[in-house]
């Protein structure tokens, strides 16, 4: 059970920042819904960052560098492809105050983007928040097979390589559990939010403008490669 409560107060980058390390989240009813509120969920997932499950078949598509993969270069085009109707997703919670706050997120570095690009189209990709040693993945999107997993794929290896402690998925799906999501009571998550705020990630101990191989990331999600 979660327990969503509608914010009387007015809501800033700030604001969002130290909710997340309370353990709460903002949420819109709808895109047409100008109002948010906050979430607490009771079961909260994570990817443990030691256990991402990679499948023979998605690791061939990440070493096979078929996708180009990069950070922060188009948050705005991010943003959309995740508010998009999707199969199983008709509609968003996406609104426009959550555009407008993660973006402000996103200006003052606290918000990343991983993007999966195909012959310069952009077709997959996720964003979060960033805070300390934890990374809050918000939503992600594909246009193309496994192109959000190939991001995830690369996050994973940037958190590891950047010394992260969490990676928080809010909840679980059959396609997050697929990848090595859980499900984790509130009061322990909060033990290892907590403990992760305690460290300093770094999103960019692997620069921005280095080509990261798949076959590198790969490794650096799978800890097969030390850390840099």
């Amino acid at each position: 059970m979660t327990h969503p409560s509608r914010s009387s107060v007015t809501i800033t980058p700030q604001v969002v920042l130290k909710a997340y390390a309370c353990g709460m989240f903002p949420m819109a009813e709808s895109a047409d819904d100008p109002g948010l509120f906050w979430i607490e969920p009771d079961q909260r997932g994570i990817i443990p960052l030691d256990s991402l499950n990679v499948s023979r078949r998605l690791a061939r598509t990440v070493r096979s560098d078929k996708f180009k993969v990069v950070v922060d270069l188009d948050f705005a085009a991010v943003i959309d492809g995740c508010a998009r109707p999707a199969p199983g997703r008709k509609s968003t919670w996406i609104n426009q105050r959550i555009r407008h706050l993660y973006g402000e997120l996103f200006a003052i570095g606290h918000a990343h983007t991983v993007e999966v690009y195909q012959e310069g189209t952009l077709v997959g990709g996720l964003y979060g928040v960033d805070l300390g040693g934890a990374f809050f993945g918000e939503s992600m999107f594909h246009t193309v097979t496994d192109a959000s997993k190939v991001a995830l794929v690369h996050l994973v290896a940037r958190l590891r390589a950047g010394g992260y402690r969490l990676l928080d998925t809010q909840f679980t799906t059959a396609h997050l559990i697929g990848l090595g999501a859980m499900d984790v009571p509130k009061r322990r998550y909060q033990t290892i939010l907590d403990a992760a705020l305690r460290e300093k990630g770094d999103f960019f101990a692997i620069p921005s403008n280095v080509a990261l191989s798949g076959e590198r990331a790969l490794a650096l999600a799978l800890g097969e490669e030390p850390r840099r």
